[in-house]
């Protein structure tokens, strides 16, 4: 397999502590989001994704799949173990649920083509990711309370984990305020001590600047 993405892309670090937490062996080809007009866009990756983004997971040759929650999925019912959802359907459906928090409430309002297009209109991206991702995490943090133990939803990894983690590392990274997020600061602390979590870290991409 190969896995096309970016190295601050929250969306393929997502996949990228799967496959680790998975076992599962990858080349990890880079597509460079920033250099002028951004990698993503040329021909070649618009091919493997009409979207022009990332990640992209290539299963075999000229066999692609797109969207970091359907790679998930993919991942865990083809490598089902270890797992990352729950065997109760409720608690699966709490751990959808709060990926998609992140996955659809939070993180198409603040990616790289939403930044570069409100600069171009004048406005502040960077209070807009203040109001937006701000907003979006404090309803995590009061969906998430009830129903965490060691991670977001009981005490077993799950996609939730996988997205949160990400995602608060983009927050920080644009000063959003997370002192009113105690519950996601605990699973954070929790995940950081995985040694998939380690491996898949952002700065240890080969793509991310030395």
């Amino acid at each position: 397999m190969k896995l096309h993405g970016f190295w601050r892309s929250t969306a393929t670090w997502r996949v990228r502590i799967a496959l680790a937490y998975k076992g599962l062996a990858y080349e990890y080809v880079a597509v460079d989001l920033l250099t002028g007009e951004g990698a993503q866009h040329s021909p070649e990756h618009r091919r493997r994704n009409p979207m022009a983004q990332v990640p992209v997971l290539e299963i075999e040759e000229g066999l692609y799949l797109t969207q970091s929650i359907a790679i998930l999925e993919f991942l865990e019912e083809r490598w089902p173990t270890p797992p990352l959802l729950p065997r109760d359907p409720l608690a699966r459906a709490r751990v959808r649920q709060l990926t998609e928090v992140i996955n659809a409430g939070i993180q198409p309002l603040q990616n790289t083509g939403v930044q570069r297009h409100l600069q171009s209109l004048g406005v502040d991206a960077t209070a807009w990711i203040h109001r937006f991702v701000g907003k979006g995490l404090a309803a995590l943090e009061a969906m998430t309370l009830p129903v965490a133990g060691r991670f977001s939803v009981g005490d077993a990894l799950s996609f939730a984990d996988l997205a949160l983690v990400p995602q608060l590392s983009f927050a920080r990274r644009f000063g959003v305020d997370l002192t009113g997020l105690p519950t996601l600061l605990r699973v954070e602390t929790n995940c950081a001590e995985l040694d998939c979590f380690k491996r898949a870290h952002a700065e240890a991409q080969p793509d991310a600047p030395r």
